[in-house]
C-alpha cells in the first residue's frame, strides 16, 4: 500500500506538472549556462581577501570624478558605478587596488531575460509566478517519492548506491540518473518555493533595523579624518577586506550628515567618510540570509561548478519525463513483459484477473508460451494475470489456473518456481480454481516434465484446486504438443483461444576458431581446451560457447574463461557425449566453427567492492578469466571438486592467483594484483564436504558482501546450485530485510548453472 502510494503520487505529480516541468527545464537549462559564460569573461579578482576595503574606495575616488556604487559579485568580479572625467555615468568592472576599469557590464542578453521572465512567471506576471510557485512546491513532492521509491527498488536507503540491477533502457538510466540528481533537483525546488514565497510576501519582514553607535568600538575611528573626495586608509573601512563586503553605497556629498551604506555578509552599516566610525549597524534577518542563500542555489551565481550542477539537474528533468512515461507506456501494455531479472511479467491485476498462469522456467523460453497464451485469452476480453511460480498468492476472482513449467535439472523445479508447492499448503484460495499443467521439457532426459508432473500431484490432492485436464507434455518446445492442450484446454474451459508461436531465435552467426591446446583429462574425465578467435569478436569471461559437432546436432554451450585475447573452456567428456567427446578429439592447429553468445547476466560487475565465486567443477573456468579483471574488488572463491586430484588441472592457474610475485606457470597468465581469498573441499576424501558447505562455514564473508552491495555468483551443476540457494535462504532468514529473491532481482546473486 506505502509502495502504491508513492508510486501513483509519484506518477500522479509528474504528469499534472508535466507542462510547466517543461517550460522551467528547458528555460533552466538555458539560464544555468549565464554564470559560466559570465565568469569566462575573466574579469574576477583574485585574493580579495587580502584587499581592504579603504584601498578600493581610494582607488576608485582617485580614478573617477565620482563613485556612487561599489558592488563584489559571487563571481569574484568587482563592479563600480562611477562618473567619468568626461561626465559620463558608467557601469564598469574594476581592479579593486588599482581602480583600473577592466571591462563595461554590458547589457543582458535577449535570451536570458526571455529565459527568466518564462522561467519565473510564464509571462502571466503574478498568476504566473503562483503557477511557478506551485509547481516547485509539487516538484519536492516529486523528488521526495522519488527518492523513497529508489530506496525501495535498491533494498533501503543504506543500498541506494548499490549496484542497479539490469533493465530496459528507460527504467535503468531512470534509476541511475536519479540516484545522482534527485538531491540536486530536491535543492532547486526547495530553492524556487521559498524564493516564489518571497515574492508574494508570505516571509517574515526582512528589513534591517539600525541600532545606533554611541561612541566607536576600540580601534574603530582612530584614524584621520576621511572625506568622500579621498578617503583615507582609517578606521574599519581598513579593517574590512572587500571578501567580506557585497555593496557600498558612496555619500551623495561631504555633508557631515552623510555616510557609506556599506552591506557586509551578515550586517548592515553605515560609516561616518569624516571619522570612519560606525554610525549604526544592523543584522541582517535570518530570512534575508535565507534569501540570498536560495537565490544562488537555485541560480548558480557565481559558482561555475553549481551552475554545471544545475544544467544537468534540468537537462535530467527532460530525461525523466521521456524514460518515466515510457515506463508507464510499457507497464500499461498489457501484451509486453516487465523485466525483473527473473523473466517475470505482470499482464493485469492478480485481484481481479480471471484467469492465473504462473510460469516456472529457467533460461526464460517457457514464457514465450505464456506470452502468447496471455494475449490470445484478453482478445477474448477476459482479464489475465501471468507472473512467476514463487509469486503465486490470493487471486479473489480467478477462476482458472494454468501452470505452465520447465523442469530444471534432475526433476528439480526452477529457481522461480522452487517456493511454490510450499506456498500451495499456505495460501488459501475464496474459491475452488480449475487447473491446468503443462510441462515443458525433453524426452533425451530421463526426468522429462518431472516437477510438472509433481505439481499436477500435489494441486489434484489440495481440496482447494479441480483438474481440468490431466497433466501435458511439451517436448522440445513443440508447437504442435502446445496447440493440443489448447484444443482440449479451450473445448473443457470454453475460452477459445488463438495461438501466435513464439518467434524462432535469430540462427547463430559462428566463427573459426584455431586450437591453442588441449589438456589430458584427469581423474574426473575433465580437460581445458583453449581457442583463439579467428576474427576480432568481443568477448568476456562468462559469455557462452555454442559448439556442435556436426550441422545436424543441437548446439552445446560452454561457460567461457577470458585469458589474454584466448577462450579457455572446463569441459567433463561424458560417456556417449558427442559434443565433449568431438571436443576431446581435437588438437592443436585444428580449427572448428562456433558462436560467441553474450551472457551479460553473469559478467562480472567491476564496480563492486566485494565477490563471492561459487563453482564446483567444471563451473570454475569462468571465474578463473574473472579473477584477472577484478579491478581491487575484495574477492573469495569457493570451489568444490571430488577429491584432490580433481583441482590440480586448475592449481597452475590458482598457484599464481595466490601468489601473483611468482613466476606464471606456463600457459597460464601472469596477475599482478592481489590474489583472491581462494577455499576448496572435496566431496570424496577427507571430511567429504560439499561447496554449499562453505557457504554456511563462511556465513559472515556472504552475508557482509550482500550487505555491502556486492554480489555472489555461482557456475556448475544444478544440483549445487539448489544446494547453495537452500543454504542462502536459510541465512537470510535471520537477517530482517534480506531475502533471496530480492537479491536475485537487484542483480547481487548471479547464477549460470546447467
Amino acid at each position: 500500500m506505502t509502495l502504491s502510494l508513492w508510486r501513483y503520487s509519484h506518477l500522479a505529480l509528474a504528469v499534472a506538472t508535466s507542462a510547466f516541468l517543461l517550460i522551467a527545464s528547458v528555460t533552466g537549462v538555458i539560464l544555468a549556462l549565464e554564470p559560466i559564460t559570465h565568469q569566462a569573461r575573466g574579469y574576477a579578482v583574485a585574493d580579495l581577501d587580502e584587499v581592504p576595503l579603504s584601498t578600493a574606495l581610494e582607488a576608485l575616488t582617485a580614478n573617477y570624478e565620482e563613485v556612487f556604487t561599489l558592488e563584489v559579485e559571487r563571481s569574484g568580479f568587482v563592479r563600480a558605478g562611477v562618473l567619468t572625467a568626461d561626465l559620463e555615468s558608467l557601469e564598469v568592472y574594476v581592479d579593486p587596488r588599482t581602480g583600473e576599469t577592466l571591462g563595461p557590464v554590458e547589457e543582458r542578453p535577449a535570451i536570458y531575460s526571455f529565459s527568466t521572465n518564462l522561467h519565473r512567471s510564464l509571462f502571466l506576471k503574478g498568476a504566473g509566478r503562483f503557477f511557478v510557485g506551485l509547481v516547485s512546491l509539487l516538484l519536492c513532492i516529486i523528488a521526495v517519492s522519488g527518492i523513497a521509491l529508489l530506496a525501495q527498488r535498491q533494498g533501503g536507503f543504506r543500498r541506494i548506491l548499490s549496484p542497479v540491477r539490469k533493465d530496459y533502457f528507460a527504467m535503468r538510466y531512470h534509476v541511475l540518473l536519479s540516484r545522482w540528481m534527485l538531491v540536486p533537483i530536491l535543492v532547486v525546488a526547495l530553492t524556487g518555493v521559498y524564493l516564489s514565497a518571497e515574492k508574494f510576501q508570505l516571509l517574515p519582514e526582512a528589513q534591517p533595523h539600525h541600532q545606533e553607535v554611541a561612541s566607536p568600538p576600540t580601534g574603530e575611528g582612530s584614524g584621520p579624518a576621511m572625506s568622500t573626495g579621498a578617503p583615507g586608509q582609517a578606521g574599519v573601512l581598513g579593517e574590512w577586506a572587500l571578501s567580506e563586503v557585497r555593496r557600498v553605497e558612496f555619500p551623495f556629498s561631504d555633508e557631515p550628515g552623510e555616510y557609506y551604506l556599506i552591506e557586509l555578509k551578515d550586517r548592515e552599516v553605515r560609516v561616518s567618510p569624516m571619522t570612519g566610525a560606525i554610525l549604526s549597524e544592523a543584522d541582517f534577518p535570518m530570512v534575508t540570509l535565507l534569501s540570498r542563500f536560495s537565490f544562488a542555489a537555485h541560480t548558480g551565481q557565481g559558482n561555475v561548478f553549481w551552475s554545471i550542477v544545475l544544467l544537468l539537474a534540468s537537462a535530467s528533468i527532460l530525461f525523466f519525463m521521456y524514460s518515466g512515461f515510457a515506463m508507464t507506456l510499457r507497464r500499461r501494455k498489457n501484451t509486453r513483459v516487465r523485466k525483473d531479472g527473473s523473466h517475470g511479467a505482470s499482464i493485469s491485476n492478480p485481484d481481479s484477473s480471471e484467469v492465473v498462469v504462473l510460469v516456472g522456467s529457467e533460461t526464460g523460453t517457457t514464457f514465450g508460451f505464456a506470452r502468447s497464451l496471455c494475449e490470445g485469452i484478453r482478445a477474448t476480453g477476459r482479464t489475465v494475470h501471468l507472473a512467476e511460480l514463487n509469486a503465486y498468492r490470493t487471486y479473489p476472482n480467478a477462476r482458472q489456473l494454468v501452470v505452465l513449467t520447465a523442469t530444471y535439472g534432475d526433476g528439480e523445479a526452477p529457481t522461480n518456481a522452487r517456493k511454490f508447492l510450499s506456498k500451495v499448503d499456505r495460501v488459501e484460495q475464496p474459491a475452488a480454481l480449475q487447473f491446468s499443467v503443462v510441462g515443458f521439457g525433453s524426452t533425451q532426459y530421463p526426468d522429462f516434465c518431472r516437477y510438472a508432473a509433481d505439481v499436477q500431484e500435489k494441486l489434484e490432492a489440495h481440496p482447494g484446486f479441480r483438474a481440468g485436464l490431466p497433466l501435458y507434455r511439451v517436448d522440445d518446445q513443440s508447437e504442435a504438443d502446445f496447440r493440443t492442450w489448447l484444443n482440449a484446454w479451450g473445448d473443457r474451459t470454453e475460452i477459445r483461444v488463438g495461438f501466435e508461436a513464439p518467434a524462432e531465435p535469430e540462427p547463430l552467426d559462428e566463427i573459426g576458431f584455431t586450437v591453442v591446446s588441449r589438456s589430458p583429462v584427469n581423474a574426473d574425465d575433465t580437460f581445458l581446451l583453449t581457442l583463439r578467435p579467428e576474427t576480432d569478436q568481443p568477448f568476456t569471461s562468462g559469455d557462452l560457447l555454442a559448439v556442435r559437432p556436426n550441422k545436424a546436432s543441437g548446439y552445446r554451450q560452454y561457460s567461457i574463461a577470458y585469458m589474454d585475447g584466448d577462450i579457455v573452456l572446463s569441459i567433463r567428456r561424458h560417456p556417449g557425449g558427442r559434443c565433449s567427446s568431438y571436443l576431446y578429439s581435437l588438437q592443436a592447429g585444428d580449427r572448428i566453427a562456433a558462436a560467441i553468445q553474450e551472457n551479460p547476466g553473469f559478467h562480472f560487475p567491476g564496480h563492486v567492492r566485494s565477490a563471492v565465486m561459487i563453482a564446483n567443477g567444471t563451473g570454475i573456468a569462468p571465474f578463473l578469466g574473472m579473477m584477472q579483471q577484478t579491478n581491487g574488488t575484495d574477492v573469495h572463491l569457493f570451489w568444490g571438486g571430488r577429491t584432490r586430484e580433481s583441482g590440480k588441472l586448475y592449481s597452475p592457474w590458482l598457484k599464481q592467483l595466490q601468489d601473483p610475485e611468482g613466476p606464471p606457470a606456463a600457459g597460464t597468465p601472469n596477475f599482478s594484483q592481489g590474489g583472491p581469498n581462494i577455499r576448496t573441499c572435496y566431496s570424496r576424501e577427507g571430511a567429504k564436504r560439499y561447496v554449499q558447505d562453505l557457504v554456511l562455514e563462511d556465513r559472515e564473508t556472504v552475508l557482509h558482501t550482500l550487505r555491502e552491495g556486492g554480489v555472489l555468483m555461482l557456475c556448475g551443476s544444478l544440483n549445487m546450485q539448489r544446494s547453495v540457494l537452500d543454504n542462502l535462504e536459510s541465512l537470510l532468514e535471520a537477517e530482517e530485510g534480506m531475502t533471496l529473491d530480492g537479491y536475485i532481482k537487484s542483480g547481487q546473486l548471479l547464477m549460470d548453472c546447467y
